[in-house]
């Protein structure tokens, strides 16, 4: 699955890219810093992808999941695992989210 990144985010690194390559650096840091394998990590990120309430972050990491060979069915479960902690309609909206992927070529 090939994804272009925001406008908003390119600028961004034209703009300040030492910035951009620390962030960078911060994440790898972040992913390597404990035992979790990258499924894990991926369905995770997901899940606090989820309770932010943030569309954009839950695109990412459903993009990043799928490259990651996560199946659908496992990000689903997130999506509903989410219900009894953020509440039904919030789910609800995290899992068209999720769903906004999934039909994507």
């Amino acid at each position: 699955m090939s994804y272009e990144l925001p406008a908003p985010f390119k600028e961004m690194v034209k703009e300040y890219p030492d910035v951009c390559e620390a962030f960078q650096s911060l994440g790898a840091q972040c992913h390597n810093a404990g035992p979790l394998d990258e499924k894990a990590r991926k369905l995770a990120k997901l899940g606090i992808a989820i309770g932010s309430g943030s569309e954009g972050a839950v695109h990412s990491a459903v993009r990043n999941a799928l490259q990651a060979e996560v199946s659908k069915e496992e990000i689903m479960h997130v999506g509903i695992l989410s219900i009894t902690t953020i509440g039904l309609p919030n789910a609800i909206a995290a899992i068209t989210w999720i769903k906004d992927l999934f039909k994507k070529p």
